[in-house]
This record gives C-alpha cells, sequence and structure tokens, in this order.
C-alpha cells in the first residue's frame, strides 16, 4: 500500500504519546506529584497531536465526524471513540487524583483506555483479510508493545523500556517472518485471480490509461533489497541500538535515545505500508 505521510506519522506519534500517557498514569497513581501531573498534560497533549495526523490522509478532513457512525461493525470508529473517552476521561481522572478525590487505582480506566485504542489502531489493518502481511496476531501485538516501550522512554523509565524492547524486537522479527510467509504461501497470482489454470496468464493491456484512487492507495512497489536494507536500518534504530544505549551508557540523555528509537519505528512503520501487498494489485499486474 502507498506509505502515506499522514498514516505513518499517525501511528507513530498517536501510539508513542497513549504508551507515555500509560506510564505517566501510572506514575501518577504511585504517587501524585508535580512532575507526574506535567507528564500526563504533556503525553496528554502529545496523543492529540498525532490523532491529529489521521485526518490528513482524509480527502474532506470535515467528514473525520463519519467514524463515529459504525462502532458496532468498525475498528475504525472503535478506535474514533476510543480515542475520545481517552482524550476525555484521563485528565478528569488525573485531576481527581492528584488532589485525593479518588484513590490511585482509579488511574488503571485511562491506564486500559490508552492500551485498547492502540489495540483498535492495529486490528484496523489486522482485519484485512486482503493484506496477508497484515492479517497476523504480530500486528497488534507490535503496535502495543511499540508504544509501551516508547512511552516508557519517553516517561524516563530505562529499565521498563529495555524489559519491553526485547519482546519488541523479537515481534518485528516475527512479523516479519511471518509476513513473507503469508504472501509466499499465498501463492496468490493472476492464475487465481481470473480462475484460468492452464498456462500464465499476463495482463495485455493496464485496465486504466492513467492512475486512480486504486493504484494510489493500495499499490506500492518496493524493491525487495531495498525493503531488507530498510528492515536492517529500521531493527537497528528502533530495538538494536536503544538496548545497548540504555545498557552500557546509562548517563546519556534518554531523550537521545527516544530520538533514535522514534527514528527506527518511522522506518519500520514506513515498511509496514509499502511491503503490504493487497490483492487488488493483481488485477494490475502488480503482483
Amino acid at each position: 500500500m502507498h506509505p502515506a505521510p499522514s498514516l505513518i506519522l499517525f501511528t507513530t506519534l498517536s501510539g508513542l504519546g497513549l504508551g507515555g500517557l500509560a506510564w505517566a498514569l501510572f506514575a501518577l497513581g504511585a504517587g501524585p506529584s508535580h512532575a507526574a501531573i506535567m507528564m500526563v498534560a504533556f503525553t496528554w497533549a502529545l496523543t492529540g497531536a498525532g490523532l491529529m495526523f489521521s485526518t490528513a490522509h482524509l480527502k474532506n478532513p470535515k467528514n473525520a465526524w463519519r467514524s463515529f457512525t459504525q462502532p458496532g461493525s468498525s475498528w475504525l470508529s472503535r478506535e474514533a471513540w476510543l480515542a475520545v473517552l481517552t482524550l476525555a476521561i484521563a485528565p478528569l481522572v488525573s485531576f481527581a487524583v492528584a488532589t485525593g478525590r479518588l484513590p490511585g487505582a482509579a488511574v488503571a480506566l485511562p491506564i486500559v483506555l490508552c492500551i485498547l485504542t492502540v489495540l483498535a489502531t492495529a486490528m484496523i489493518y489486522t482485519q484485512l483479510k486482503t493484506v496477508p502481511r497484515w492479517h497476523t496476531g504480530w500486528t497488534p501485538f507490535l503496535f502495543v508493545i511499540l508504544s509501551l516501550a516508547g512511552g516508557a522512554m519517553l516517561t524516563g523509565r530505562s529499565a521498563d523500556a529495555i524489559g519491553l524492547l526485547l519482546p519488541a524486537g523479537a515481534a518485528l522479527a516475527a512479523y516479519w517472518l511471518s509476513g513473507d510467509n503469508r504472501v509466499r504461501q499465498s501463492q496468490s497470482s493472476m492464475n487465481t485471480a481470473t480462475g484460468l489454470t492452464h498456462g500464465t496468464v499476463r495482463a495485455f493491456e493496464m485496465p486504466h490509461t492513467g492512475d486512480n484512487y486504486l493504484l494510489k492507495e493500495m499499490v506500492h512497489v518496493v524493491a525487495r533489497k531495498h525493503a531488507r536494507r530498510l528492515r536492517y536500518i529500521g531493527f537497528g534504530l528502533a530495538i538494536l541500538v536503544p538496548v545497548l544505549l540504555l545498557t552500557l551508557v546509562p548517563a546519556l540523555p534518554i531523550w537521545l535515545v527516544l530520538a533514535v528509537h522514534l527514528a527506527g519505528v518511522l522506518a519500520t512503520r514506513w515498511l509496514f505500508f509499502a511491503e503490504a501487498e493487497h490483492v487488488v494489485g493483481l488485477y494490475y499486474g502488480k503482483r
């Protein structure tokens, strides 16, 4: 699929913000302090800014309200409602806990909402059987654990970040390997798309003389050698280098480690979309 910058920034920054908000709320519940309150406010604002990037991908952002209309059947609607509930409830609970009106355990509600919002975002892609690489349990797991790992770094929790980055690295490798196998095992081709089993079917000419919405949004071809190189870069920056820095150079400002990690996540998220082989590409002879 086309790796739209708005989707890359939306999924990366909202995930980082929601993960950071969850950890900030946890710290606030453990013991209200000025630093904890400020971190809740910062991560709340980052989450809102990240979510705003989702509207940039709409042809008409004024129609964004329609995403709230089908929560019973659409993961997009569920994500929208969960995001609004999280942004509404988190500051109310934080204020109540900080002023002693609610016990610290009350932060469990907005923390769960943060995680569910990230999960709902991931499920928008996981549910698509037409994209074999996404249609796996590794997709939601990877979204959630990277969100919490980045959030741990954002809130200065080095030990928690290391503990989350290690399984995140394993999940990222598993996602890539299982995705490659799923695409290979699907054995989709022009033959299977048309039902013609004899010989090799190829398109005589393109269905359209110019670009259209499907070509722009659903079909993107990235060279295998470039994808492999970007995988190494993304894995190194998102997982390997942060773990080494946090372990071997603990005095290094954690925001520098977070910057490296964020660059890696952006690279892997670009691959997440660019490598997604949508079956509609068969119609255009792109698969």
